[in-house]
């Protein structure tokens, strides 16, 4: 089975050496699997809510293409594109708001850290929150089920939009799809072993904290940068301590068992720190120089950029129209040339068939009901922990040969592994009781 995996980046600053070890190198091999379809777009429509320079944006829409290629992607095996250049996404995503809680963007954590800032300051809740912050899940739920992609590579603060993205798929999908499961429900990957890079000064490399290392800067700027990293006072000869040097963090994350065996054990044997730094700047140099070449001859040729990223757009698309013409039948938005039969009459709905819907409670838990042809509610589970459990269970009651059904007065429960995973609702006698365990096997029966 090929696996869909989807990864957006955000388009408001120049990419750095921590975004390449933690990010794109990872995703670049990722992408070279042979059971793995890569999607990667430029989120520039997502630069627009945190941004309002117009130069600023256009120049990293730039220099983050040039990276994702200079650094090796292979557009012939990945999708590559520009958000904006998907006029799909924005109309999904009005789809989606359609049908999106308010209740559930009010617990955005981006937008409720805003309220509680206000909140602070004595503001009202919602000075300087714009549509664009409120409503940004639904922009990320609509980028992640138009490619219906299976895993979503995110940071642990992204984790809440790809679980909304879920929330908001189940629910159009139980609201138009008679049956059908418009939207895959994707799964937000944590990639514990990343590299997470220290800066200059050993905490996170970020821009916030101005500690980065240029990642195609000149060799020049990139020597000046690591000869600024932070380091003890332990003068040459002394024995240095790599598990506490944030410089040996840093020549880990690029050094072959060989190279940092070596390296250990000369600062162990007291290696200079100003020697320490040019290794490092060396081990560093060769791995970024051909690609720091193919960057800024990529930055040079701006519309070579743009042919690439249009004909990615084009790729895109080829999933991106059809499906959104679907979309579009489902919710009514319809051709009435396709509609009208002869003597005017329109096209009867497909008939509609028992189905397990999916949901989350406002604990954070999750359930499913299982409701028959007519729509009438035949089971509810019990809460799980996630959503994974609860998919499972599902399955089991689907393919259980022999269902374990213990009849509660005027209800019923069923139970898997001697513990009740879920029950019916209470019926006005026995007969009506009955009637509904019938209406279960033959509903579980039309699931296998």
């Amino acid at each position: 089975m090929t696996t869909r995996i989807l990864t957006g980046i955000t388009t408001t600053g120049t990419p750095h050496l921590g975004n390449y070890a933690g990010a794109i190198r990872p995703a670049i091999v990722a992408s070279r699997a042979s059971d793995v379809d890569s999607f990667y777009f430029l989120a520039d429509y997502h630069a627009l809510i945190k941004c309002d320079d117009p130069v600023r944006i256009q120049r990293s829409r730039l220099e983050i293409a040039a990276t994702w290629l200079a650094c090796g992607l292979d557009t012939n095996k990945a999708t590559f594109y520009r958000q904006s250049d998907i006029p799909e996404i924005p109309e999904l995503t009005w789809l989606l708001t359609c049908v999106s809680a308010k209740g559930l963007l009010n617990r955005a954590h981006a937008y409720k850290a805003s309220v509680d800032k206000n909140l602070e300051n004595g503001e009202d809740p919602d000075a300087g929150v714009t549509m664009g912050l409120y409503s940004y899940p639904v922009l990320m739920a609509a980028d992640i089920l138009m490619f219906n992609a299976h895993k979503v590579p995110v940071g642990r603060d992204q984790i809440q939009h790809v679980e909304m993205a879920r929330d908001i798929g189940q629910r159009f999908n139980h609201l138009f799809g008679a049956g059908r499961e418009y939207f895959t429900l994707p799964e937000a990957v944590i990639e514990e072993e990343v590299a997470t890079l220290p800066g200059l000064d050993g905490r996170k490399m970020s821009k916030s904290y101005d500690n980065t290392i240029p990642l195609f800067g000149s060799a020049k700027q990139l020597k000046d940068a690591i000869a600024r990293i932070v380091t003890d006072s332990r003068a040459p000869g002394e024995p240095k301590d790599p598990d506490n040097s944030h410089l040996f963090t840093l020549y880990q994350a690029f050094a072959t068992p060989a190279q940092l065996a070596e390296f250990r054990a000369d600062l162990l044997a007291g290696l200079a720190w100003g020697e320490a730094k040019q290794r490092l700047f060396q081990l560093l140099d060769n791995e970024l120089g051909e690609a720091r070449e193919h960057y800024h001859a990529l930055i040079e040729r701006p519309s070579d950029l743009e042919d690439i990223l249009l004909a990615g757009a084009a790729k895109a698309r080829k999933i991106a129209t059809p499906f959104l013409n679907e979309l579009r039948e489902a919710v009514g938005l319809r051709s009435f040339r396709t509609n009208v039969q002869a003597g005017g009459e329109t096209k009867k709905k497909a008939a509609k068939s028992a189905r397990f819907v999916s949901f989350r409670d406002e604990d954070g838990s999750f359930r499913f009901r299982l409701l028959d042809a007519d729509g009438e509610q035949l089971l509810l589970s019990r809460s799980f922990a996630d959503g994974k459990t609860a998919g499972q269970v599902s399955k089991r009651l689907q393919s259980s040969d022999e269902l374990d059904l213990r009849v509660e007065g005027e209800a019923f429960g069923i139970w898997l592994d001697d513990e009740q995973v879920a029950s019916s609702p209470g019926f006005a006698d026995a007969a009506a009781r009955d009637a509904a365990i019938q209406r279960l096997y033959v509903a579980l029966a039309s699931q296998e």
